[in-house]
């Protein structure tokens, strides 16, 4: 272990001593750059987009860049970054992790790789945990970046397109990491190219990386909504489907389980819905809704293909008999069920649109992180996103002192220990920071100190929109601040005067984070640039850390030894077993994440196929989507011909059911009979009805005007792709939730829900082909078509996590909420055994 460890830091080593180097290279040119006049300076911005331009890399312009942005610095925010500052700014712009402390200057050491990655023209994403951040940032770095010649813009929550737009097109864009992922789902549900708000990403510089990149990792970024399902119209659909008869008003197909209207049947549906034509784009809704109600009565057999049990239509597995709890039939199938059984029938909302943090963040061409403690997660950094964490040394070297933890028996008598040194250190001015996992712990000692007569402020998630206030005044004399630990990320806590003499900042932790970074980030809030200051961590017995791993031995032991609740045991061995039982909490939490996106994986492939398609139809010119449409039909053709020509004797060949399905679904009655297609072979077959289907296509063709062809192909295709994507993705999350059972089976949870996805993909995008040749071929096309969104009342939504249950309601995940804060969605249990369950 030894060996690794010092493998690892002589690895750190070699880096830093590479990157000074390069800091030489950038300090020598000081005495050049200050020589320059104000727009000499500014005029160095076009003349490094001019040498890019003509083939330099970014990496030769880095040293000069830097140099530029160093000067700049000085003159418009009287800053001059230190040495530290640019070995970070190296270190980003190569696209790994800046480990970099608190006060060290992030914020500034990211100015110049944002600098010189703009140099390309590609944009610049800059992303913060909150909005105040993104804000504050925006303006102060704003002012840099726009003395060198650079537009910046900010993008938040309530701009409309065109001011999203206007901030993606900026050199360099601030903002939330859910901003950037919400913009992201919106814009692959956009109708027209217009609509869509991001540039293609290029290279992010993720602040608190850590937090975004981890801690959120297993939190979906959810767009839902309530698709266009009317509860109403599934029971219509089901009570006229009950006056049809099989053979004169449907048809039905036992070997592709296809049920179809007749000529009399369409008739007698556009007569009991009163409306003059059933494939007007207009009914497109109704004709799905019958179709669907059709194949609920005539291919669905009760206790065959389902049963029903407690009012709940139940799937059965047609391999295993088995019963599928929690599955639905997909397409309106289920619901359809529902209605022709007389149940109540589920119009839940439903999930349009999902992306984990994981996944979003590692489609950007080069992705750049920094925070005050990442080296106990870099394995994770490097696998999952394939960036090294360089520990950056800071400017002066630390005074803080960070004392052995103190160990006591009981919640009741730490608490008391703790209230007793914030009052002996309030005493004397020093100012205390006091760290808390819950919201509920961060209130108990605040009800312990106003006992005691200490004036305190508290900084948790209730009141988080006070927290630059409370930030600036944490550092002054007298000043006691109650926390939660992730309160404060990404703000200092600066000293007031008189502070340094009585000790610096005090940092008193109640309790150990199960994550060891999290304890470094409360730690390094004191001892910023060299100060003085102090850390204690205060632990009992009873904390859910030492409950967890074994602490009955010790507090056994406390007992042998007669010690009371006021005597605390200050012992290194006890501090390793508290770290190594973070370490265990740390692994399962990666093998968590790493759980969550194997799986997120899957969709993801999935999600790339659909939105790249999905742009090649909003981005069609002239008759492209032509060819791509006869694609379709022909390959829905294809299946219908091949399932009705298997046998080996052609006198078996069901020619009347290709004649119908063709008839019905792609020419007009009659088009096509038996004495066409009979003794053809099936590549004959399909070449004969092409050439009909290409035939009524042109028909459409000189009907209309070039406009109106091409945007009722649009309409058709984007309604039919979103509808049936959309109800994808809902299955695939019904199939997620309950995939894990698989294991009692022996079988890896993970590739059935790999194999059974695929499927599913594979029967969607069919089913996509079969209902755009319909549509194409046999609706009647209006003047006044316009594309229409499949789903209302969307909203974005952060969370979900693993176990969504349908009895939560969506919430806004406005600010990082610690596992043991009650959860924002109202549920009254903890996050971390509602929307922040594992």
């Amino acid at each position: 272990m030894a060996g690794f460890l010092k493998k690892l830091f002589d690895g750190n080593k070699r880096q830093l001593n590479r990157i000074q180097t390069m800091v030489e290279q950038i300090e020598s040119l000081e005495p050049d750059m200050e020589k320059l006049s104000d727009d000499q300076l500014k005029d160095k911005t076009i003349e490094f987009k001019n040498r890019y331009a003509n083939g330099e890399s970014l990496d030769d312009l880095l040293v000069e860049a830097y140099a530029v942005v160093r000067e700049a610095s000085k003159r418009v925010l009287h800053m001059r970054p230190f040495k530290v500052q640019l070995m970070g700014a190296i270190v980003l712009h190569e696209g790994n992790i800046a480990e970099m402390k608190t006060g060290e200057g992030k914020t500034l050491a990211s100015t110049m790789p944002a600098y010189l990655n703009a140099i390309s023209g590609e944009g610049v994403h800059v992303i913060t945990v909150n909005d105040y951040l993104a804000d504050r940032d925006s303006k102060q770095m704003g002012q840099l970046f726009e003395f060198l010649g650079l537009t910046v813009g900010l993008n938040t929550n309530g701009l409309s397109k065109e001011e999203k737009r206007e901030a993606y097109e900026a050199d360099i864009t601030y903002g939330t990491n859910n901003e950037f992922g919400f913009d992201y789902l919106r814009d692959n549900m956009v109708l027209y190219k217009e609509q869509m708000v991001q540039r293609k990403l290029n290279f992010a510089i993720i602040d608190e990386v850590d937090s975004i990149l981890i801690d959120e990792a297993r939190t979906p970024l959810i767009i839902s909504g309530s698709a266009q399902k009317s509860a109403t119209l599934y029971t219509q659909a089901n009570s006229f489907v009950t006056t049809l008869k099989r053979e004169v008003d449907y048809t039905y197909d036992e070997k592709t389980k296809g049920t179809q209207l007749t000529e009399e049947g369409i008739n007698k549906a556009e007569k009991y819905f009163n409306i003059e034509n059933l494939f007007d784009l207009n009914h497109v809704t109704l004709t799905h809704h019958i179709g669907q109600a059709l194949r609920a009565h005539v291919a669905m057999q009760r206790d065959t293909d389902y049963v029903v049990e407690e009012g709940e239509v139940v799937i059965v597995d047609q391999f295993t008999g088995r019963l599928m709890k929690g599955r639905r039939y997909s397409d309106g199938l289920h619901q359809a069920i529902e209605a022709k059984e007389g149940l109540k029938i589920q119009n839940e909302s439903m999930t349009l649109a999902s992306i984990t943090f994981q996944n979003l963040f590692r489609m950007y061409n080069k992705l750049a992180g920094m925070t005050g403690t990442a080296k106990t997660e870099e394995e994770e950094f490097r696998s999952i996103y394939n960036m090294n964490v360089v520990v950056i040394p800071t400017n002066k070297p630390i005074a803080r002192m960070d004392y052995p933890d103190k160990i006591y028996s009981t919640m009741n008598g730490k608490f008391r220990a703790v209230v007793e040194d914030i009052k002996e250190r309030n005493k004397k001015g020093q100012p205390v920071l006091v760290g808390t996992v819950a919201v509920e712990t961060s209130e108990l000692i605040s009800q312990y100190l106003k006992k005691a007569g200490v004036k305190h402020d508290v900084l948790n998630a209730k009141n988080h929109y006070r927290e630059a206030e409370i930030i600036e005044h944490a550092g002054q004399k007298g000043a006691v601040t109650i926390a939660t630990n992730m309160a404060g990320r990404g703000t200092d806590i600066k000293l007031g005067e008189g502070v340094l003499e009585l000790g610096g900042l005090a940092v008193i932790g109640t309790e150990r984070h199960e994550s060891r970074r999290i304890d470094n980030q409360l730690r390094g809030r004191a001892g910023r640039q060299g100060d003085v200051g102090m850390s204690q961590f205060y632990l009992s017995m009873e904390d859910e850390l030492m409950r967890r791993f074994g602490s009955d031995n010790l507090k056994a032991m406390m007992e042998k030894m007669g010690m009371d609740d006021s005597q605390p045991i200050v012992n290194k061995f006890v501090s390793r077993a508290v770290e190594s039982a973070q370490r265990r909490v740390e692994g399962n939490n990666y093998d968590a994440r790493k759980n969550v996106l194997a799986y997120d994986d899957v969709l993801r492939e999935q999600r790339e196929i659909i939105y790249k398609q999905r742009f090649e139809v909003i981005d069609a010119e002239g008759n492209q989507l032509r060819t791509i449409i006869e694609n379709m039909i022909q390959s829905s053709l294809e299946r219908v011909v091949q399932s009705h020509t298997q046998d080996e004797d052609e006198q078996n060949w069901d020619l009347q059911a290709i004649v119908e399905h063709v008839n019905g679904n792609l020419l007009d009655q009659d088009s096509l009979t038996i004495e066409d297609i009979k003794d053809k072979e099936t590549e004959e077959i399909l070449e004969l009805v092409m050439e009909k289907v290409r035939a009524k296509y042109d028909e459409k063709e000189e009907e209309l005007s070039e406009e109106q062809i091409r945007e009722f192909e649009k309409v058709i295709l984007l309604r039919t792709v979103d509808t049936k994507w959309m109800d994808h993705i809902d299955q695939m999350d019904q199939l997620r939730q309950g995939i894990h059972l698989r294991a009692y089976g022996q079988n890896d949870p993970l590739s059935e829900y790999r194999f059974e996805g695929f499927a599913m993909f594979e029967g969607m995008v069919e089913s996509i082909e079969d209902e755009v040749a319909r549509y194409i071929m046999k609706a009647q096309i209006r003047d006044n078509l316009k594309r229409q969104a499949v789903a209302k009342n969307t909203q974005a939504v952060s969370g979900g996590g693993e176990e969504k249950k349908k009895v939560r309601k969506p919430y806004v995940k406005k600010e990082t909420v610690g596992r043991n804060d009650p959860c924002p969605c109202g549920s009254g249990k903890k996050y971390k055994n509602c929307h922040g369950a594992n």
